[in-house]
């Protein structure tokens, strides 16, 4: 992923939600509503910003989310909210109920993802870059080895939850693009 961008001015987080009818009509064990808190950036580069937007977009629309009691003990049914941040090297999942009643909190330790989300950034990068001026070989090696990144920060993602968290593997997925925004920096 490229580095944010820091003209002009944009609010610390990004958020959605799902629309009304999508969660009146779907209620359970999904994700209705999304907030990414990273305070270090102002504004996110613009094909980054465009990942991140779809990525919540598609999480919203399609995803499989239960919080285990076993963790979080007595957890009302959903939809619900979840805010990710990191803090003192830590991922932190906020989850609550869509109507705002906190269902409790989920601390992973980032150290596991620190290579990954590196590795994955310098291929998204040099794939923006080849996109600009390379061959249709080389711009096609780059999207699958960005793939496989993604695809192995999402099954890291998908271990750590276990027993905590129960995503299925679209989620996890769409859930590392959005850990990956994370990790940016002004």
């Amino acid at each position: 992923m490229p580095g944010p961008s820091r003209s002009g001015f944009r609010a610390k987080r990004a958020t959605a939600e799902a629309p009304a009818a999508h969660a009146m009509t779907e209620i359970g064990h999904r994700i209705a509503r999304v907030e990414i808190d990273n305070p270090s950036v102002v504004r996110y580069h613009p094909d980054v910003e465009r990942e991140i937007q779809v990525a919540i977009y598609d999480l919203i629309e399609s995803n499989d989310f239960v919080p285990e009691p076993a963790h979080f003990g007595d957890v009302p049914a959903g939809p619900y909210a979840l805010t990710l941040r990191v803090r003192r090297r830590q991922l932190l999942f906020e989850v609550a109920v869509e109507t705002g009643a906190d269902v409790g909190s989920l601390a992973l330790p980032m150290t596991p993802f620190r290579k990954i989300i590196k590795d994955y950034f310098t291929v998204c990068e040099s794939y923006y870059d080849a996109i600009r001026s390379a061959s249709p070989a080389r711009i096609e090696a780059l999207d699958m080895g960005r793939r496989v990144l993604h695809n192995e920060g999402s099954e890291c993602l998908r271990d750590m939850l276990a027993e905590r968290i129960a995503v299925n593997h679209d989620t996890s997925r769409r859930l590392f693009t959005l850990i990956c925004a994370l990790h940016i920096r002004a």
